[in-house]
């Protein structure tokens, strides 16, 4: 399908932030009297792209430097070989990536989506927008002065699509006329028996029928339905109690069949909500918690809307879809709120917010407050939002990813999770929480709660067992390694392994020495940890001595040990905080080459860029 003298709109989203840039986009592109058209990247056919005349791309890195899921079919068609460097003669784009220039591989995917479309003869409106999570304000910080610059741009170039100018706007109150979705509501009369005897209708169907009603669902690839559901069989605090961190061990058994999964493998959990919370979002919002509905895009005609859909209790689609009370609405919340706000003081506050002016005092009550939807609307009581508006804009519950910490050959029926339970203070002094980790950590395995969950590939590759491994896991980092080592020593049972050197890094010996005799045990009595089979373990305590030892001084004390194994083939493998650890321990491994190798540090940077390339150099971070 031609979407001709139309500005295309693609994003790539892993959180939602990238979608909440190309939305606002769209809408400022309306209030110019431009036509739009706004696709995930996953929906969009790439072999249509020479057919197009403007295209907008808006991009999110996630991890060290990764594509998101939306984007990655779309990312191999285009590096395909036989794809010439005219290809999109006369196709005009801009690129606005979104990232954290605290990773090492900051905004990487929108630097090498430009740089591809420019190969391919593309012409740039504008110079690339990189939206920076470090700034101030976000990355509308960079966003609002960008989109500014390319309607000026876009004008001057295809000034077909700003008919009216870059700064003639359309009055805001057409635009919000209409919500997206549509509510259609069912009589519970004829519902609730239905419900009460049909046999096939499980929390599964329920849970399945919620999550894919609700508009979230489409910025992601990936379909609803959970590959499995989980109970917990054992919660352990691995930390000290009173310690600084509170880290748990978690062990879940399978409610039906088990699933495969290798190491290395992300296990992603769908939270449950706080009661009192969804409660509270409920009555403050004046919605019928027992109601019926089911949710369809509004262009949906109401034959197709409801022909495949379970309608669902109203509070259990609040509950599995939207998160009232840990993630933070978006700027457009707030604009949206204003015209439904009564009280005179409240409108001009949150039409403040909504503009470029109140950009950065947003930015603090908001994000840099975490702010919850439920908080925000009880902070505006004025505001009554149609159900319509607010399942539109109140943030999806998502799923969240943890490394999986156990092998199935030594657990068959098991999977483990290594969570460190999230606390904070905000700048307001304000307590607050995670909400999986904290939820997590509240159940308790005798209440034998269901918990959804989907497999995924993490970015750790599983090694084979004749390939000596290089790991270095500080924190909740040792998670996958874990499961490595497990793996490995079930595999020497029967097989000769390679060796495997492991840094490990915490706080304190007796503090957050997390999983201390399973390191120790399979390190001594040639385990497959041991110096006798080549390997070794080794501890940074950071905080037992006046001077801070990270796992990179320890690094370095075994350099030669690290190259020899190294030049063998090792494979180097590194988990855990994305702030700065990826940085200095890949920095300690170019110091290692140069310094064993007896090259310069660039060469060493090399030695080690080529060591990725060949698969064999491995970061998986997180925040």
């Amino acid at each position: 399908m031609q979407h001709r003298h139309k500005l295309l709109i693609l994003y790539a989203t892993e959180t939602g932030n990238a979608l909440d840039a190309a939305e606002r986009l769209a809408r400022e592109a309306e209030r110019r009297a431009c036509p739009i058209n706004i696709l995930s990247l996953h929906q969009y056919d790439p072999s249509l792209l020479p057919q197009e005349e403007a295209v907008i791309f808006v991009v999110s890195t996630t991890g060290q430097g990764d594509t998101p899921d939306a984007m990655k079919v779309f990312w191999r068609f285009l590096l395909q070989r036989h794809l010439s460097q005219h290809w999109l003669k006369g196709v005009h784009y801009a690129v606005f990536g979104l990232g954290d220039s605290g990773y090492q591989k900051y905004n990487f995917v929108a630097k090498k989506l430009d740089n591809r479309l420019m190969g391919l003869g593309g012409t740039t409106i504008l110079e690339r927008g990189l939206g920076d999570d470090q700034h101030p304000s976000g990355y509308e910080g960079t966003l609002d002065p960008w989109m500014s610059s390319l309607w000026r741009m876009l004008s001057t170039i295809k000034p077909e699509f700003l008919p009216n100018g870059p700064d003639v706007l359309i009055q805001d109150t057409v635009l919000l006329d209409q919500p997206k979705v549509q509510i259609t509501y069912h009589n519970t009369e004829t519902i609730e028996p239905h419900f009460s005897t049909a046999s096939d209708l499980t929390s599964l169907d329920i849970l399945e029928s919620a999550r894919s009603m609700h508009p979230g669902n489409s910025s992601s690839g990936r379909s609803g339905h959970p590959d499995c559901f989980l109970k917990m069989a054992n919660n352990l605090r691995l930390t000290r109690p009173n310690f600084g961190k509170d880290v748990r061990h978690f062990e879940f058994e399978f409610v039906s069949h088990a699933i495969e999964y290798d190491t290395g493998d992300v296990l992603e959990i769908l939270p449950g909500q706080d009661s009192a919370a969804v409660d509270a979002f409920i009555r403050r919002c004046n919605l019928d918690p027992d109601s019926f509905i089911s949710v369809s895009p509004r262009e949906m005609d109401d034959h197709n809307a409801d022909g495949s859909r379970i309608p669902v209790k109203l509070r259990t689609f609040v509950e599995l879809t939207m998160d009232v009370a840990s993630a933070s609405p978006r700027r457009y919340f707030f604009e949206v709120m204003s015209f439904f706000a009564t009280a005179e003081h409240e409108k001009e506050r949150l039409q403040y917010f909504a503009s470029p002016e109140g950009r950065d005092d947003l930015y603090q009550y908001n994000q840099k407050e975490r702010r919850t939807v439920l908080e925000v609307l009880e902070d505006f009581p004025s505001v009554h939002m149609p159900l319509e508006w607010l399942i539109q804009l109140v943030p999806m519950l998502k799923t969240r990813a943890f490394s999986i910490s156990s092998s199935q050959s030594a657990h068959p029926d098991q999977i483990h999770l290594t969570v460190s339970v999230v606390s904070w203070t905000t700048p307001y002094k304000r307590k607050k929480k995670g909400l999986c980790s904290s939820w997590l950590a509240a159940l308790d395995p005798r209440d034998a709660v269901s918990i959804p969950a989907w497999f995924q590939k993490g970015l750790l590759p599983t090694p084979s067992p004749s390939l000596p491994l290089i790991l270095v896991g500080p924190g909740t980092g040792c998670a996958p390694f874990r499961g490595f080592i497990e793996e490995r020593a079930m595999q020497s049972k029967t097989n000769s392994t390679a060796p495997i050197m492991f840094f490990f890094g915490c706080w304190n010996e007796d503090g957050d020495f997390l999983y201390k005799d399973f390191w120790l045990n399979h390190s001594q009595n040639n385990g497959v940890l041991s110096e006798a089979k080549g390997g070794g373990f080794y501890v940074a305590f950071s905080r037992d001595q006046p001077e801070k030892v990270y796992v990179q001084h320890k690094m370095k004390e075994h350099s030669g040990r690290i190259w020899n194994l190294l030049a063998e083939g090792a494979a180097v493998y590194i988990a855990g905080s994305s702030t700065k650890m990826p940085t200095d321990v890949t920095s300690a491994f170019e110091e290692i080459v140069s310094k064993e190798n007896e090259v310069s540090r660039e060469d060493a940077a090399r030695w080690i860029q080529a060591l990725e390339k060949c698969g064999k150099f491995h970061i998986e971070a997180w925040s």
